[in-house]
């Protein structure tokens, strides 16, 4: 899976944002992102996997495995409903 083109990942006052930047994109659909989120998103700019999002969490953060799944779910069944997947 990879994440759809047209999108930037900013970080705007400490906010981790994702801006829609193409001209035909609603910029009212920006989407905030926690620490997490915004390292799985860059993560996703390439083509990748849940598996090994979900290694790349254990490796990165204090978590179990359980926990990293649950997370990479939940986040990738988010961008899944909102079409911004390739």
């Amino acid at each position: 899976m990879k994440l759809k083109d047209g999108f930037i990942l900013q970080k705007i006052g400490g906010q981790c944002v994702v801006i829609p930047t193409a001209e035909d994109m609603d910029l009212n659909k920006m989407i905030k992102l926690n620490e997490t989120g915004a390292f799985l998103w860059g993560l996703m700019e390439k083509e990748t996997d849940e598996e090994t999002l979900v290694c790349s969490l254990l490796a990165e953060y204090e978590v179990d495995e359980a926990t990293a799944r649950r997370c990479v779910e939940s986040f990738v069944g988010k961008l899944r409903e909102h079409g911004l997947f390739a």
